[in-house]
């Protein structure tokens, strides 16, 4: 289910000071300085601000969900996962798609408690989900620059393809249409 923000400050910061990320005052002051914040907003500035490290709050974050976490940060993506899902789905529901073995497809959530992610992505694909937490901002940054990498990679492609065509042209050779065909599924690949 999904959490309320208080809530779900009040019971992060207890995972710091358990943890001893944090003294007992130091989480009372956090919890009262984000009293009327977001949960998105205070997990991304205790960590902009360096009060908790990125993989001390994987782990809280972890802990809370009761799921591994998984740093998304520089991770690298694989294009036919991603684009099983729309942009706006990915970036509105705050996940990735990580990777597929058999059936199951591992999924990373800035909140994978939320009661409506797994009807959602069932409207895209039907593998058995099993979530990861991460850092909302972290995977909405690796959404966008995978899709944009993915918008430069097809010109490149297209302009590899082109570039092709014209040499070979101007060698007076022509491509049959399965030759060219075959040609494209090289490149693709």
């Amino acid at each position: 289910m999904a959490h309320n923000s208080q809530d779900f400050i009040l019971k992060l910061t207890d995972i710091f000071v358990r943890q001893n990320v944090v003294t007992a005052e130091e989480g009372i002051v956090m919890q009262r300085a984000f009293a009327d914040a977001d949960s998105d907003s205070y997990v991304e500035f205790l960590v902009d601000e360096g009060l908790i490290d990125r993989t001390r709050m994987l782990t809280a974050l972890g802990m809370y969900y009761q799921v591994p976490s998984f740093d998304v940060d520089g991770y690298f993506f694989k294009y036919h996962l991603l684009h099983q899902f729309p942009k706006d789905f990915l970036l509105r529901n705050a996940i990735i798609p990580l990777e597929r073995d058999e059936n199951m497809l591992i999924v990373v959530a800035a909140v994978p408690d939320d009661e409506e992610l797994l009807p959602g992505i069932g409207n895209h694909v039907s593998y058995d989900i099993r979530f990861l937490v991460g850092i909302r901002r972290d995977i909405c940054d690796a959404v966008k620059e995978f899709y944009e990498r993915a918008i430069t990679e097809v010109q490149a492609d297209q302009d590899i393809r082109e570039e092709h065509a014209l040499e070979m042209e101007e060698q007076g050779m022509e491509l049959s249409e399965d030759e060219f065909v075959r040609y494209e599924e090289d490149i693709d690949e």
